[in-house]
């Protein structure tokens, strides 16, 4: 900045600012905070040590990382920012979870709207008995040769969702026993 204002590292380390000073361009006089907090958390020497090392085109990004970590170190003295990522993976793991119970609840009362209605023969038997009416639809399944088996009412009403992936569980089971089908558990 030279002769004009300083720079606010040089106002908080009362210092005159010369014309190559380092920290001019990235600490400007009027956010005195920026560089008093930075200042705190890592001092004068080792920021200026660090920009050094630097190209000139990286010292903004590093400059402005060494912002965010010693805002988030006053924060929290001892995690900093890894304290900040852990805690939002935390949050991002419950709302999964919470996720999957809303879409198994979906699931459930997508179930208790539209039952599944299971074979009452297998198909290629139903074919050569002619009881296929017609060809195969979505919302029929496998047309004509299906019944009106439905689900117990146990499998469609759920006090609660932690009861959901319990009910899909013995839902599966049931359904491929009555199949005919060898579960191993």
């Amino acid at each position: 900045m030279g002769g004009n204002s300083p720079c606010a590292s040089c106002k908080l380390l009362r210092r005159r600012c010369a014309k190559d000073c380092i920290f001019a361009p990235y600490f400007p006089s009027d956010d005195p905070h920026r560089f008093a907090i930075v200042h705190k958390v890592f001092g004068a020497s080792n920021i200026s040590k660090m920009l050094q090392e630097l190209p000139i085109h990286q010292r903004a990004d590093a400059v402005n990382s060494l912002v965010y970590e010693a805002n988030a170190r006053v924060r929290d003295p001892v995690y900093g920012c890894v304290g900040a990522i852990s805690y939002l993976q935390n949050q991002v793991a419950q709302l999964q979870m919470q996720l999957a119970v809303v879409q198994a609840e979906i699931l459930c009362i997508q179930v208790q709207q539209e039952p599944m209605i299971l074979p009452s023969q297998p198909p290629v038997a139903a074919m050569e008995a002619g009881m296929m009416d017609g060809p195969m639809d979505h919302k029929s399944g496998l047309g004509g040769f299906l019944h009106s088996n439905v689900l117990p009412s146990q499998y469609l009403s759920f006090s609660s969702s932690s009861n959901v992936t319990t009910h899909v569980e013995s839902l599966k089971r049931e359904s491929l026993s009555f199949l005919g089908h060898d579960m191993v558990s």
